[in-house]
């Protein structure tokens, strides 16, 4: 059992990794326009609090983290350049490791961008 924990623990940190150097691609002017789109959109569902299928919902609620989350990445990689996704990742552990405030900025973004897009579709629905 506590093998199983320290791999899920273990992969739960590589997926914070990819997560940042997505980020940091996603802000680099030499990633295709492509590849920040899906890039953004995997960054936005990993740190958003709304899923899919809500957490609560005894194991399906975790499933499309287990399964979405690591499909969308892999996605975004693929269309990321090699160099610059390695660049990214160096990045995104040293950040990790300094415990950066630019992940609480993207955080930030993220949740302001929410509040947005549930603010105009209550507007539209209210009006």
């Amino acid at each position: 059992m506590k093998e199983i924990i320290e791999k899920l623990k273990f992969k739960g940190k590589m997926l914070k990794k990819e997560v940042g150097a997505l980020y940091l691609a996603y802000k680099r002017k030499d990633t295709p326009i492509h590849a920040k789109i899906v890039a953004i959109l995997v960054v936005a569902y990993a740190l958003s609090p709304i899923d899919l299928i809500p957490d609560f919902i005894p194991i399906i609620g975790y499933l499309d983290d287990l399964i979405l989350l690591p499909l969308g990445i892999s996605l975004a990689v693929k269309l990321i350049p090699k160099e610059v996704m390695e660049e990214c990742r160096e990045h995104s552990e040293e950040m990790i490791k300094e415990g950066a405030k630019e992940s609480k900025i993207a955080g930030a973004i993220i949740l302001t961008m929410w509040i947005l897009i549930i603010s105009y579709v209550a507007w539209k629905i209210l009006a």
